[in-house]
């Protein structure tokens, strides 16, 4: 077991390299970068000076550059756009190894401690929904295998693929919409309410409560579909086995073989997606977020995108990438807790 330990997380380290530099050197060619859009801010500013005073040529044209070549050479210097890939990279990479994920373009500010400011409310909505999508996901999936064909079955296939139909942003949207606007039964967005400092113990959780119950359900959706169809599959397969059918002939109960065995060996591929799903929730989406207004590390990865903040889009990919890696190593544990076929030699 440790030395495959070893081995999986001595292979991180070639895959974030792999990873890391590849979104760096991406960065570095696409156009519209920081430097870009300060001579983009000054080529609008200098026009919307020349329309004011009558101007209509020279440094006021749309066209024309109201920075000089020195100027540009000292924002390349400034933004380290100066130097060649590689090396930019390397000081990058010497940099991230001592937790310092350089500094905004656009806040100004160290990425680090945006990305911290961020991380609780991902943390938050990316346990919570893991743990209630297993929780309820698993009982279901056992649930539809035991009374396959039944009413049941069949009503909870309905709704379960009526949610894996249905993006989570849209039904987010829905739920926006109707129970949040029009019924005014839970908050329009953001994670606390204004007064939340001034609550006590109890009414601050249910706060905390009241603004996650829309945003959880979007999240959970195409999750919880796809894990109880996984489920009730699996029990389904194990149930038919010959192992199962001997248990029972020899007297065993059918309760005890389905919790007993099959159970156990039903619970193997859900165990091979939760390291996985942990990384991904806590990721989060960024549309579901900008539909609540929820500030978590899913909204900031968009909007830094958007606004060319490669700063804080390559922190926001080192952290979701660590997570991604250390996760299929969590994969792969949980497999061989679930699975005593699985030996680490």
């Amino acid at each position: 077991m440790a030395s495959y330990l070893i081995r999986r997380l001595l292979l991180v380290i070639p895959t974030f390299l792999g990873i890391t530099l590849l979104v760096f050197t991406i960065t570095r060619f696409v156009p519209g970068g920081p430097v870009d859009k300060i001579i983009s801010e000054s080529q609008q500013m200098s026009f919307s000076q020349g329309s004011d005073t009558g101007q209509s040529n020279g440094q006021s044209g749309k066209n024309a550059s109201p920075l000089s070549e020195e100027q540009i050479e000292e924002l390349k210097v400034f933004y380290g756009f100066d130097k060649p890939v590689l090396i930019s990279y390397v000081q990058w990479l010497v940099k991230v190894l001592t937790f310092d994920l350089g500094t905004s373009t656009r806040y100004y500010d160290p990425v680090w401690e945006i990305i911290k400011s961020k991380l609780p409310v991902s943390v938050y909505y990316g346990l919570v929904t893991t743990i209630l999508t297993y929780l309820i996901c698993v009982p279901l999936g056992i649930l539809k295998a035991i009374k396959h064909k039944t009413t049941i079955d069949n009503v909870s296939s309905v709704m379960v693929l009526v949610g894996y139909a249905l993006p989570g942003f849209i039904l987010a949207i829905i739920l926006f919409v109707w129970p949040a606007a029009r019924w005014d039964w839970f908050p329009l967005g953001g994670f606390v309410s204004d007064e939340f400092d001034d609550l006590l113990f109890l009414e601050q959780a249910w706060d905390v409560f009241h603004h996650s119950v829309l945003p959880i359900i979007a999240y959970m959706i195409g999750s919880l579909a796809t894990m109880t169809f996984l489920m009730k599959n699996t029990l389904m397969d194990n149930l038919s086995s010959d192992y199962i059918r001997t248990a029972i002939a020899k007297g065993l109960s059918f309760n005890r073989a389905v919790f007993k065995h099959a159970f156990r060996n039903s619970i193997i591929p859900l165990a091979t997606h939760f390291g996985n799903n942990i990384g991904l929730f806590l990721a989060g989406s960024f549309l579901i977020e900008k539909v609540f207004n929820i500030d978590g590390l899913g909204l900031l990865g968009f909007e830094s995108l958007v606004e060319r903040d490669y700063p804080v889009v390559l922190g926001v990919l080192v952290i979701s990438s660590i997570l991604g890696l250390l996760g299929n190593i969590l994969s792969d544990l949980c497999v061989a807790l679930v699975d005593p076929r699985v030996k680490f030699d």
